[in-house]
């Protein structure tokens, strides 16, 4: 059986896709969607149950259909919870939203395409005589189809120190990926963690540990030491970011928005003006000026942009004012082993002053590899055999402004197309829900019309 699509993926991308097409294609279609991730759509992010984990986008933005906006706040309400648009519900609670979402589609079957949920993964890639893109599966069976979407995320980053910078006695005490909850239990109540990276994970770990009874000290260790900003209790108004006309030159755009909150202009404002065009811009800027601003202002730009929930903030910081979270600016040097636990030895940012702290846990949270392929056999079988390329600042593969996948010389793949932080490349805002449930619609509208053709032609022959 050759299908009309392949969802290959299980995490939001795969999930808006496949809601998409259902909506788009006609009941005669098929859609397979590949994935080995029980909780299908929700991924991590969103099957998490800890009521203190919560979405950075208020609830009025976080429907999965852009022309329905208000779906979301909708489902919430009419499961009992009392919402505002402004307010920012837990990720469990999206998550289910997600689930019942495609369930309400897939149970009226007579009317929509048939969708076959394969549990196994793609490991390896080819394309037939014939145009089909054909897939083999970690469970021996074949899978074939005349159209793909890779919605395959990225993975953990590696510990920032080489590995033989780390002491073989304290690998124990490592948690590689923190998403693992497991970790959690092995964790006594007085013991101290050390977290690296100071992100949205850490704000997670952080008050997850201490909803669990984690009591000891937490410090936290990044090579700037930045935190993510907080939304305000009210929303902020988008202004219009005051961008230079006659320059595409990052310090200038940077100098000109800095310059607009000088003046009066709220920086939340702006940075909520500068997102419906930050696609555009992106696009508009040389491989340069890309590279300066992933080197110089990508952290100053995720505590900014990335913000959390206000009740998230105000937790969090009373947990740095009561010195239970000590967050430390520098770079990590080694870990030696220290009684049970680890002794962490990093340079001050700034200076060449050596500091250290003992600790008895270690978690990564250093956030996504930025190759994304590193995480993912099949990917790097597709590269062996040209079928993507990596973007030349390695973030993800190479796409057109269409999601169609390029190959090494840049001629278009047809029928293959990919979705989510895999096309951060092209697009860079490209991780959130907004952004991706925008794509996942002109995908799937882009291959309904495929599918449409070819139900054309096919019918035409006969």
């Amino acid at each position: 059986m050759i299908h009309d699509v392949a969802v290959v993926g299980s995490g939001f991308s795969a999930i808006a896709l496949t809601i998409n097409l259902l909506n788009l294609l006609p009941p005669s279609s098929t859609i397979a969607v590949v994935g080995d991730d029980p909780g299908f759509g929700r991924g991590t992010a969103y099957r998490t149950e800890f009521y203190l984990h919560r979405l950075n986008v208020p609830a009025a933005r976080m429907s999965v259909f852009p022309d329905a906006p208000d779906d979301f706040v909708e489902w919430l309400r009419r499961r009992g919870r009392t919402v505002t648009p402004d307010d920012f519900a837990t990720r469990g609670d999206y998550g289910l939203y997600l689930r019942d979402t495609l369930a309400s589609l897939l149970r009226s079957r007579r009317d929509r395409a048939q969708v076959e949920f394969i549990k196994a993964k793609a490991t390896e890639c080819i394309r037939s005589e014939n145009g089909r893109i054909v897939f083999r599966l970690d469970n021996g069976n074949e899978l074939a189809a005349r159209n793909v979407v890779l919605c395959l995320g990225v993975g953990n980053a590696d510990l920032p120190l080489k590995p033989e910078r780390i002491a073989g006695e304290v690998l124990p005490r490592i948690v590689q990926n923190p998403w693992r909850l497991g970790w959690f239990s092995r964790v006594r109540r007085g013991e101290d963690v050390c977290i690296l990276g100071s992100g949205l994970t850490m704000i997670d770990q952080v008050l997850a540990l201490r909803g669990r009874g984690h009591r000891g000290r937490i410090h936290v260790l990044s090579r700037r030491g930045l935190v993510p900003h907080a939304h305000l209790l009210r929303r902020s108004t988008p202004v219009q970011p005051a961008l230079p006309d006659d320059s595409r030159e990052i310090s200038a755009i940077l100098k000109n928005l800095r310059g607009q909150v000088r003046e009066g202009a709220d920086w939340r404002g702006v940075m909520d003006g500068l997102r419906p065009g930050t696609q555009a811009l992106w696009q508009e800027l040389s491989k340069e000026q890309r590279s300066r601003f992933l080197r110089h202002a990508l952290a100053w730009w995720n505590i900014h942009r990335h913000r959390i929930a206000p009740e998230i903030a105000s937790r969090f910081d009373a947990l740095t004012r009561d010195g239970t979270v000590t967050v430390h600016a520098g770079f990590l040097q080694a870990m030696e082993p220290s009684g049970e636990g680890a002794e962490i030895r990093y340079r001050q940012r700034g200076s060449d002053h050596i500091a250290s702290f003992h600790t008895d846990w270690i978690v990564n949270c250093t956030g996504m590899e930025r190759a994304g392929i590193g995480h993912s056999p099949l990917l790097q079988a597709m590269r062996a055999r040209d079928m993507i390329a990596m973007d030349e600042l390695g973030l993800g593969i190479r796409v057109d402004a269409r999601s169609h996948v390029l190959a090494p010389d840049g001629q278009v793949q047809p029928g293959l197309y990919a979705a989510g932080a895999l096309t951060a490349g092209q697009f860079w805002e490209i991780t959130a829900v907004p952004d991706i449930r925008l794509q996942a619609q002109r995908v799937a509208e882009t291959i309904a019309t495929d599918v449409d053709l070819n139900s054309r032609r096919v019918a035409s022959a006969r």
